[in-house]
């Protein structure tokens, strides 16, 4: 009788140390042979299918600009709504998003002495405007943000500020943190020594006639100055000037102006799982811009490569496991809104979302894949790069951002993927007039889609999960 318990007692010991080790494998993160079949075939698909191209070519020609806050917004929001139900997405519906808005207005400037001559000028995001009859003053140039703010007080009393910095141009767009700092802080650095107006260098890699817009923020308690970007040959004129050592005056004029608040929405498009419907993957892009071009590449591309993606996952026999949201935000430009209201409505089902990437970076090749996973996920997220690679990608690092609708809920705890596009040339048309849809190449679009069609499909299908709370 003792040896039979003690058979049975080790049966039972046995069966649930299996159940345990069953339990175990299950949770670790893994790919399935068949998915992984599968995902190569959505990869070579999306190759040749440009279903990204139609779509953003739908946006900027149906809508085009589209800054938040304006008639272009709300056209933006009906256009998703519409497109999304157009294509196939099991459940599409709308979150508000509730903001100040701000007006451009006129903007002009000439250089009135020594040498008068015209400037091309756009106001900086929430600026406030001159006088109707403009701002004449003198230039009182700093090379950066820095010297500015080391300056003496008092040391541009009465002026003009111009800050001279120019942005280099970098693959990885890492030119753009060293140049932006003076468009978001320079107007309350200049009105802090005195000046009554500031001149940015465009923060752009480009040498056309053009300005590039972008916000700006104002310090509270500082008093606020109109704040203007000159284009970059208007900048190089400018600093010839002032090599003559001849004091240089400038009449600036901005009808800028703030305007009431405004709600938009988050436009949100469903895959519904077929196993687990309530997990999630998020990819998407902002579907606002600025109202200076179409915003074909700012972000037109994002939301086409990965609205793309999810489609072409929806048409397989049977949908994945997990569901698939693409998002298209309200109002990044302005400072990542409907991002961080979409992170506050669903911050109750972070471990639900099972990881995410924006496009938000033009329409260049992806060239390398980042993550953001837990370790023992590595592996999953190395073997999703592998099968990049004939798309040209490489596996970088596991210190992704996301992509900058992605930040709120990164913060969160969410994992994260960074598909890094060329972005050598996005610089040149960034904020401007020039940001149109024929800066957009057919095919490096799709090498996208094939890129976010494997991530998006595998990470649905994927055994286990990539971790929340992820460092």
């Amino acid at each position: 009788m003792k040896t039979k318990a003690l058979l049975v007692s080790s049966v039972i010991l046995l069966g649930q140390a299996a159940l345990f080790n069953a339990k175990l494998n299950a949770a670790t993160p893994s790919l399935d042979d068949k998915d992984i079949k599968i995902a190569e075939q959505l990869r070579d698909e999306a190759l040749k299918s440009s279903k990204g191209y139609a779509i953003v070519e739908s946006l900027t020609t149906e809508v085009g600009p589209r800054m938040a806050g304006t008639p272009g917004d709300a056209a933006a929001v009906a256009w998703g709504e519409a497109k999304l139900k157009e294509l196939g997405f099991d459940k599409v519906w709308k979150e508000p998003v509730t903001f100040p808005t701000w007006k451009r207005g006129v903007e002009t400037a000439e250089v009135i002495s020594p040498y008068p001559q015209p400037l091309v000028i756009t106001a900086l995001g929430f600026s406030i405007g001159t006088a109707p009859e403009g701002l004449t003053a003198e230039i009182k140039a700093y090379p950066t943000l820095q010297d500015l703010k080391d300056a003496p007080d008092g040391d541009a009393e009465g002026k003009i500020v111009y800050i001279q910095y120019k942005m280099e141009k970098a693959r990885d767009g890492s030119g753009y943190g060293p140049a932006v700092s003076a468009r978001g802080s320079g107007a309350s650095e200049a009105a802090k020594k005195g000046a009554v107006g500031i001149l940015i260098r465009s923060v752009g890699t480009d040498t056309h006639r053009m300005a590039h817009t972008g916000m700006m923020r104002y310090q509270e308690g500082v008093k606020k100055v109109p704040a203007a970007a000159l284009s970059a040959p208007d900048a190089d004129l400018l600093d010839n000037m002032l090599t003559r050592g001849k004091p240089i005056s400038v009449k600036m004029t901005l009808g800028a102006k703030d305007g009431g608040e405004y709600t938009s929405y988050n436009v949100i498009g469903q895959i519904t799982g077929s196993e687990k419907p309530e997990e999630y993957v998020i990819i998407g892009g902002h579907l606002d811009s600025w109202d200076l071009g179409t915003g074909a590449l700012d972000d037109g591309a994002g939301i086409g490569i990965t609205t793309a993606a999810a489609e072409l996952i929806s048409r397989l026999p049977k949908r994945p496991k997990r569901s698939i949201r693409v998002i298209m935000w309200a109002n990044e430009e302005q400072g990542l809104v409907g991002a961080r209201a979409y992170a506050e409505a669903h911050k109750d089902e972070l471990a639900n979302i099972i990881t995410g990437a924006e496009s938000d970076f033009g329409a260049g090749r992806i060239w390398r894949i980042d993550s953001r996973v837990k370790p023992e996920a590595l592996p999953v997220a190395k073997k999703i790069a592998e099968l990049m690679e004939p798309l040209g990608i490489k596996y970088g690092n596991n210190r992704a951002g996301g992509g900058p609708d992605l930040i709120p809920l990164r913060q969160m705890g969410i994992s994260v993927f960074s598909l890094r596009q060329d972005g050598t040339d996005y610089f040149d048309y960034h904020h401007t007039p020039d940001d149109t849809f024929d800066k957009i190449e057919k095919e490096a679009l799709d090498q996208n889609t094939a890129a976010y069609v494997v991530l998006t499909y595998l990470a649905a299908q994927m055994e286990g999960d990539f971790g929340t709370k992820v460092e």
